[in-house]
């Protein structure tokens, strides 16, 4: 079996740089306080221009840097061009972290706390979120670590990025594993879909109406489909084959999502067994089942190994 490629450590723990960019209201300023619990020297709405100054000496803490479009000389190329300068640096660990949302979240966190949106202070919310998710596009693309908090409480967008960026953990590749359902769309920030709507549907089976795909009844139901067993083999023996690819590249977060029509039991069933066997190759998985996280909270999250 296919084992994670090593990735190793940076020569100073400190010298790690995470810049924390997205839209306004997808939870950045909860994220700069989350990673300064973490030990990090967190500075928000930092000056582009000054960065490579912050930098020039020996870092006594990891740095975390808030930025977004309210820094008076940000733009797209300027970012771009400090996350090049600092990846350069051979001893300088650089992390680009975007903080995602959809756009009906967005709006409904402005309506909340009837805040102006800096791209349009005397226009609608709606106009400043569409200016700037399009003067951000190219960015996003480039982030190394993308985390969507639509569906998040700031607790839990707390726990995600200690799993990112705790003191002491790994800087290897992180994988999540998710289930959704089709009727509410794809989840964003997925590097692979897999659509499993092809398999038997324990919703049909009475006894099995009112479970969901994390008990072991539904789990086999779904196993027990002549297709299954085949089609799960090669999306997993896939994943073993991509993820040393990936973490070769420097990527640092690699997302798989599995949907089906509720995204209570066919998706549910086959996250888990992914991301079981995931682990059991030593990669570091954690599992999101959107949809049951919206009836009853966050699910637990899965303890798994740090991945070498």
């Amino acid at each position: 079996m296919t084992q994670p490629a090593s990735f190793p450590q940076p020569p100073d723990p400190a010298a790690r740089v995470v810049l924390v960019t997205g839209p306004s209201g997808a939870g950045r300023t909860t994220a700069i306080n989350a990673l300064e619990d973490l030990g990090f020297e967190a500075i928000d709405n930092m000056p582009l221009s000054l960065i490579p100054r912050l930098v020039e000496g020996p870092l006594r803490r990891p740095l975390a840097l808030g930025l977004d479009v309210r820094n008076r000389d940000f733009s797209t190329d300027a970012l771009l061009e400090v996350v090049q300068m600092l990846s350069r640096r051979v001893a300088l660990e650089t992390e680009l972290l975007y903080l995602d949302a959809r756009p009906d979240v967005l709006l409904r966190r402005y309506s909340e706390t009837r805040r102006r949106h800096p791209l349009a202070p005397a226009e609608t919310p709606e106009l400043g979120i569409e200016r700037e998710i399009d003067l951000l596009t190219t960015i996003r693309d480039r982030a190394g670590i993308l985390i969507d908090t639509s569906e998040m409480t700031p607790h839990g967008l707390r726990a995600e990025l200690a799993r990112f960026f705790a003191r002491g953990s790994t800087p290897a590749l992180a994988v999540s594993v998710h289930s959704f359902s089709y009727k509410r769309g794809l989840p964003r920030g997925l590097d692979m879909v897999f659509d499993v709507r092809f398999l038997q549907n324990p919703y049909w089976v009475p006894e099995l109406r009112a479970l969901t795909g994390l008990s072991p009844e539904v789990a086999a139901h779904v196993a027990a489909d002549p297709r299954f067993e085949p089609f799960f083999d090669r999306v997993r023996d896939l994943a073993l084959m991509l993820l040393p690819a990936y973490t070769d590249e420097g990527k640092t977060h690699f997302a798989i999502g599995f949907g089906c029509t509720g995204g209570q039991h066919r998706s549910v069933a086959v996250t888990e067994k992914l991301a079981k066997a995931l682990e059991d190759a030593g990669w570091q998985v954690s599992t999101r089942h959107r949809e049951m996280e919206r009836r009853a909270g966050p699910t637990p999250a899965r303890q798994s190994g740090t991945g070498t």
